[in-house]
């Protein structure tokens, strides 16, 4: 199987050297170069065409999300994964816009490299878990994709609105999932909030929709 091959952009040093070490670290995956600013990175990308571009905010000469544009644009087959030490949401809200697909926090560990990089090359888009879900929501939004609608919710989640929208009741719920009545009314409450559906008809209508239950369980 062929390496996986990186590109390293940082513009400090020990920083650069830190991650590849790190990096090479992991079976299967390949330094190609390093560079130390923006225009150095993308001129290197162009003569290396590396998997994948690992790369920083704050560079000099250009900025880490116009590299981003830039090199998810013209250079496609390259991923970017931006690695930041800004975990506030906007940014990474930013960098999904300007195509990354992913967005790593520096204060992340190796293992947490390991896992951005693996799922990255699967196609995911991969984010530090400090940074909330509904930035990736807000970002399929606005580039028009959907996620998928069942996804809104837990699996336990699903699983009690499954059987509210059979009939049964909270109690009968609760014995077949072997939890206590209360715990069953609090994902009910907590599923409904999120979907902003407060009706048996409502919920039924989407638990049809997602696949959870068959048709004739409508009312």
């Amino acid at each position: 199987m062929d390496p996986i091959r990186v590109l390293v952009a940082d513009d400090h040093t020990l920083v650069r050297a830190g991650i590849r070490a790190l990096l090479e670290g992991l079976e299967g995956v390949e330094v190609v170069a390093e560079a130390g600013d923006g225009l150095e990175a993308l001129a290197l990308v162009e003569v290396h065409r590396p998997d994948f571009l690992l790369t920083d905010i704050a560079m000099p000469r250009m900025s880490g999300l116009e590299l981003t544009s830039r090199v998810t644009r013209d250079l496609p087959s390259t991923r970017v994964i931006i690695l930041s030490m800004y975990s506030a949401e906007e940014y990474a809200r930013r960098a999904l816009l300007a195509g990354a697909s992913g967005y790593l926090l520096k204060e992340s560990g190796l293992a947490e490299l390991e896992i951005a990089v693996r799922a990255v090359a699967r196609g995911e888009t991969y984010l530090s878990p400090a940074i909330s879900k509904h930035v990736i929501v807000s970002y399929l939004e606005r580039t028009g994709a959907t996620p998928a609608e069942s996804d809104r919710l837990t699996p336990r989640q699903r699983e009690v609105l499954r059987q509210v929208v059979e009939g049964k009741t909270t109690k009968a719920i609760a014995r077949s999932l072997g939890v206590s009545a209360k715990t069953v009314e609090t994902h009910r409450t907590q599923l409904m909030d999120r979907l902003d559906i407060h009706d048996l008809a409502g919920l039924v209508r989407y638990a049809i929709r997602v696949g959870l239950v068959e048709a004739e369980a409508d009312l």
